[in-house]
């Protein structure tokens, strides 16, 4: 299918979580799916609005089911989040944060590290597992006094095997209620995450692919950076939900394995 496109596809941008597995179930025979993107001559990056996770988490997770991944080519929405602060402020500094490691990790690779108290750089905040009222309270305080506020991802809510809880959308809309400031947002569907990948592929838009199981971030973000989209059914989205969604993805098939021409499993 992806063979068929023109201009031709060189390069990949995949979601991972619908994608790649559920939860800690391969969809489809990973190896070889890795194996069919390299001999048809492809370069992928990975891309994901999860910011809890470091790169090299994902990496060995991969190498969990046979795949051996650079974990430079992982974008989360830590990395991209990160690479944008670096780009407001090259130095590094203090920041006020509300995540997890993913997220301190990632901003500590550009030089900016979390102090509790004085003053900071910028608000940056995602999903945080251990959130309390005093981290929203001092977020608050520092929002409104005009420090700039990163959300890494708009994400209400993700699945876990209970049904949808809370996301890091829960966490920006209690900080906006609270500050009556809007986040600047860097993970999909905006465009900020998908260029750091571009950058990190050395791709340009027109020969790129981004393959998600999402219509509200992969699909939307992928349209709004100018880059085209194909959507699998094999996470989220139903066949039915994926025929109302306008302009319509350039390929919608099962699997990532059925995109690649790869006989089904």
């Amino acid at each position: 299918m992806i063979q068929n496109l023109t201009p031709p596809v060189r390069a990949l941008i995949l979601d991972m979580d619908g994608v790649l597995w559920r939860g800690d179930q391969p969809i489809g025979n990973l190896p070889a799916i890795f194996e069919a993107i390299q001999t048809q001559g492809l370069r992928v990056a990975l891309a994901t609005n999860n910011a809890t996770r470091t790169a090299e988490q994902y990496a060995q997770k991969l190498q969990k089911f046979g795949v051996t991944f650079d974990p430079h080519f992982i974008v989360t929405s830590a990395d991209a989040t990160a690479h944008y602060l670096h780009q407001q402020f090259p130095h590094g500094g203090p920041v006020y944060i509300i995540g997890e490691e993913g997220l301190r990790k990632a901003l500590a690779e550009y030089g900016f590290y979390l102090v509790e108290d004085g003053q900071v750089l910028a608000v940056v905040a995602g999903l945080d597992r251990q959130l309390t009222y005093e981290k929203l309270r001092k977020a608050t305080l520092l929002i409104r006094q005009g420090i700039p506020f990163i959300g890494t991802n708009p994400d209400r809510t993700y699945p876990s095997p209970e049904g949808l809880v809370p996301g890091a959308g829960t966490v920006l809309a209690a900080l906006e209620a609270a500050s009556d400031v809007q986040p600047t947002i860097i993970g999909k569907p905006f465009p900020f995450l998908f260029q750091v990948a571009l950058e990190r592929l050395n791709c340009d838009s027109h020969e790129t692919l981004v393959v998600g199981d999402r219509l509200d971030t992969d699909i939307l973000g992928a349209q709004q950076a100018g880059l085209r989209a194909a959507l699998v059914l094999s996470g989220v989205t139903t066949a039915e939900e994926a025929s109302r969604w306008s302009p319509p993805p350039v390929l919608i098939a099962p699997t990532l394995a059925h995109l690649l021409g790869l006989k089904a499993e």
